[in-house]
């Protein structure tokens, strides 16, 4: 566009754009991006009404209504720094109404525009930048993934401006991960709407994080954008809808799903599925969807302990104990993460419970001894801190120090170490109250 060349963006003349200043670079504002820039509202007459220069930036969420119609028309067709006069008819501004006192009924206005920059949408859970969504084609459609929803896409990664990815791609929303869709791309897409294609700005804790993706040759800690075009979903499941006998059908298909994630090693969706298996029958009190809770919880302990997870793993197996305090797999699994986070008393009831229940138990029989020799190098070295610190009580004791008082250990004898290991011991068993092994 050439300069002092006025543009009708509205096409029936309601909104002209003159370019003052030339922008930079090749990109606009798209809907959904929070947009920043200084305005100056004159009326017709040259009378100023309003500005933001000399205030902080104007700043709103492009195409979201939040504006008159003149900005949600003009701003997008701004480069950045870029400066330009919209003069915008009644229809496109205040109308009928005006905005009294500044401006009048049927006011024609004329706003002096500076691009200051834009952000995409925030789509982030934190709200915190961390992925941010461009509308590149949007689409009047209004059906969106939901949780379960088989979904279609196209995908285009890119990294630095180069491809790294192309694909389609077919899956259950919220088990992206089981065909590399990364969690950015996935929490993008629960915005979007079936014909939409967006760019996606995910920075690395929803991308390929602190190791990278070796295959595509991203670094560590690096930002990737992706191009995604939703061609379609299912409707998905309306939990709200479904019967007591639907929620349990549905939640052994969970349970199922769990069980093929952890055959695939992939122990963060397994947990996933097994924990939306208990929630869909929370409400549920009968002897199917207690088996089920018991089962599911039993297993997500099992996920969490292949991820080291422990204090996770032994909260799960609470929560099956709840319902079965005698369940034998609970209690043995709960023993083990007792056990590796060095709660070894915990872990030795824990395992002769399991005894107690099934004495043939081998596994449990080798884990009681696994405990009780940690029992034993556990007091053990708290002996020893023990005996070195009345050692250094003794002999600071010994240590001459000028005085005018009697010499209290001439008269009552001096502290010798068979005392204080002799102390030790009683000290020991008396704050423990144990038996030796």
């Amino acid at each position: 566009m050439s300069e002092n060349k006025k543009i009708d963006l509205s096409g029936d003349g309601g909104v002209l754009k003159e370019i003052i200043n030339e922008g930079h670079g090749e990109e606009y504002p798209l809907n959904g991006c929070k947009v920043s820039l200084h305005y100056t509202g004159k009326l017709v007459d040259g009378t100023v009404f309003d500005s933001s220069v000399g205030r902080e930036p104007f700043e709103f969420d492009l195409g979201k209504g939040h504006v008159i119609k003149a900005f949600d028309m003009g701003v997008p067709t701004m480069k950045l720094n870029e400066k330009c006069l919209l003069t915008c008819a009644p229809d496109y501004a205040y109308g009928a109404a005006g905005s009294p006192p500044s401006i009048p009924p049927n006011s024609t206005l004329i706003f002096e525009l500076e691009m200051l920059g834009w952000k995409g949408e925030d789509v982030s859970p934190n709200k915190d930048g961390s992925i941010e969504r461009f509308i590149v084609e949007s689409s009047d459609k209004k059906r969106s993934p939901a949780e379960g929803s088989l979904v279609k896409v196209h995908l285009i990664g890119k990294y630095n401006g180069n491809t790294f990815e192309e694909r389609d791609v077919e899956f259950d929303y919220g088990e992206g991960c089981d065909c590399s869709i990364i969690e950015g791309v996935e929490i993008a897409l629960e915005r979007m709407t079936v014909g939409e294609t967006s760019r996606i700005k995910i920075q690395p804790k929803y991308a390929f994080g602190s190791k990278g993706n070796d295959v595509f040759n991203i670094p560590p800690n690096s930002t990737v954008e992706y191009i995604v075009k939703l061609i379609d979903c299912e409707k998905g499941i309306e939990e709200w809808k479904l019967s007591d006998e639907e929620r349990l059908q549905q939640a052994e298909l969970y349970k199922s799903k769990g069980t093929k994630y952890f055959s695939k090693q992939n122990f963060s969706l397994a947990i996933k599925m097994y924990k939306s298996c208990v929630d869909i029958i929370s409400k549920i009190d009968n002897d199917e969807s207690k088996k089920l809770k018991i089962a599911s919880n039993s297993n997500i302990a099992l996920c969490y302990q292949k991820t080291n997870d422990y204090f996770e793993g032994k909260q799960a197996c609470i929560e099956a104990l709840k319902l079965d305090p005698l369940n034998i797999k609970a209690l043995y699994r709960r023993g083990q993460c007792n056990l590796a986070i060095n709660e070894f008393k915990e872990a030795l009831e824990d395992f002769e419970k399991v005894i107690e229940l099934e004495p043939t138990n081998k596994a449990a029989i080798n884990q009681i001894q696994i405990c009780k020799q940690r029992i034993k190098e556990a007091n053990d070295k708290e002996r020893k801190i023990y005996a070195n610190m009345f050692k250094k009580l003794s002999a600071a004791d010994k240590q001459p120090t000028p005085s005018t008082e009697p010499d209290v250990l001439t008269k009552c004898g001096e502290w010798t170490d068979e005392d204080a290991k002799r102390e030790v011991d009683l000290a020991f068993e008396r704050d423990n109250n144990i038996v030796m092994i």
